[in-house]
């Protein structure tokens, strides 16, 4: 299993925690934010594809923010994504 780690911008967590084996997020963890939302977004992607989380959180926003803790995460996810492609 690999762990990573990112930086999220415009939100209120500061980072985000997950790990990726086999194509399926594990252990998801946000610092700061909403506990009732983040552990919400967290417990709903646990143990699912890993790009198809990404395709159904990405774009969604809070508050006008064009962002929001589940599009930081999928942005984390397509990040690292695209990575592991190169």
């Amino acid at each position: 299993m690999t762990a990573y780690d990112y930086k999220t911008q415009n939100v209120c967590p500061t980072e985000i925690h997950f790990e990726i084996e086999n194509g399926k997020l594990h252990n998801i963890r946000f610092n700061g934010g909403c506990p009732g939302n983040t552990a919400a977004v967290a417990k709903l992607a646990e143990g699912r594809n890993a790009e198809e989380v990404c395709k159904i959180l990405k774009g969604n926003d809070c508050k006008g923010k064009g962002t929001s803790c589940a599009d930081q995460l999928a942005r984390a996810i397509e990040q690292v994504l695209n990575e592991e492609i190169s």
